[in-house]
């Protein structure tokens, strides 16, 4: 098994062994203040979330390659991503806009509105059948 991780000091994602042997950089170019990444094994997809100079979440295959941005409008600080695999569904909370909010993993089409409150700092967000969980800082 793998482990993935983001690098906010160096704009970096990283994978290793679980043990920590063969680590490398898989994406290195490109980002900008990564904050949390989620991880489809069975699709080999990789997806993250970004602050930045331009927030955004992105795509890509586990090596690194095919990278795209999956959603860049309507988008400020989004803190937490998860991966719904039976709905094929990829849920991020926005700090800023106190929205959960999901897509289609594919294609980044489909985007709705899953919860908006008013004063809650969302910081993750986890899916797991018909419910989700959140945390506010």
């Amino acid at each position: 098994g793998n482990i993935y991780w983001t690098d906010h000091g160096f704009n970096l994602i990283e994978v290793a062994r679980l043990n920590g042997s063969f680590r490398y950089v898989i994406i290195s170019q490109g980002l900008d203040q990564p904050r949390s990444i989620a991880v489809h094994p069975e699709k080999g997809y990789l997806f993250w979330a970004e602050w930045g100079q331009i927030p955004c979440i992105g795509k890509a295959y586990l090596d690194g390659s095919e990278k795209v941005v999956l959603v860049s409008l309507g988008i400020v600080w989004p803190n937490g991503i998860s991966i719904d695999y039976e709905e094929n569904k990829l849920y991020w909370c926005d700090a800023r806009t106190d929205k959960i909010e999901r897509i289609d993993l594919e294609s980044g089409g489909n985007r709705e509105i899953v919860l908006s409150g008013s004063n809650v700092d969302m910081f993750s967000v986890a899916v797991f059948g018909a419910y989700i969980y959140w945390s506010d800082r």
